[in-house]
């Protein structure tokens, strides 16, 4: 039995009532912030735990010139988007604080890709590097002019974001047809109303990821 689960706060209680819940036995430690070690302790005493680093084995030829500065969540986000498409050229995009591409080849060799300014930072540079733009939030548009400030902002960044991915996704296809896109993040469900390209809304690669990495490193354990 499998469970996968995501949560921006790892506590105890959480994982007492989660382990009351399941019969888990192994698990695998993931942050690309500061550990809490009373969870990293619980979690070692209560399964067979892997911490999830750059050193451990994944399934994809590494080809990435500094491996060792590569956060934890790309290659487990590159590792899930391959489980979906094996044997594929894939892209995966994360919509989130950054807008991250991860690319794979068909032969399974993680190449790298790009990081940018996510929606919600740029929403946020506006007002922060300028002296008169007002904070903005995002909300659903159907208009490509903006007729007031307000306005200009939402089509500017939202419209602004959207080519960008969709330019990306061109980019690719050109150097490595055929191609599969997956797209995911906190973002992702609202940006994909405003993409024209072809893609696979996946709920979360990075568990799926997560789970190959574990499996493969608990294996040879």
């Amino acid at each position: 039995m499998v469970a996968l689960f995501q949560t921006r706060q790892l506590t105890l209680p959480f994982l007492e009532e989660l382990f009351g819940q399941y019969p888990i036995q192994m698990s695998i430690l993931s942050s690309v912030g500061e550990e809490d070690a009373v969870v990293c302790s619980w979690l070692g005493r209560h399964t067979q735990m892997i911490r999830f680093t750059p050193q451990c084995r994944i399934p994809l030829t590494m080809r990435y010139a500094t491996p060792e500065t590569l956060g934890t969540d790309r290659i487990a986000n590159a590792v899930g988007a391959s489980e979906l498409y094996p044997f594929c050229n894939v892209l995966s995009l994360m919509a989130g604080t950054c807008l991250v591409a991860d690319f794979v080849t068909a032969e399974g060799e993680y190449l790298g890709g790009s990081i940018s300014p996510g929606m919600r930072m740029r929403f946020r540079a506006l007002p922060q590097f300028t002296a008169h733009l007002p904070q903005v939030e995002p909300e659903m548009i159907d208009f490509l002019v903006g007729d007031t400030t307000k306005r200009s902002i939402l089509s500017g960044v939202i419209h602004g974001i959207a080519h960008e991915i969709e330019g990306l996704i061109a980019h690719y296809e050109t150097c490595y047809a055929p191609l599969k896109v997956v797209f995911s993040g906190g973002d992702a469900e609202f940006l994909q109303n405003f993409i024209k390209k072809r893609i696979f809304a996946a709920q979360n690669p990075i568990l799926l990821g997560l789970h190959k990495i574990l499996k493969l490193n608990a294996s040879e354990n």
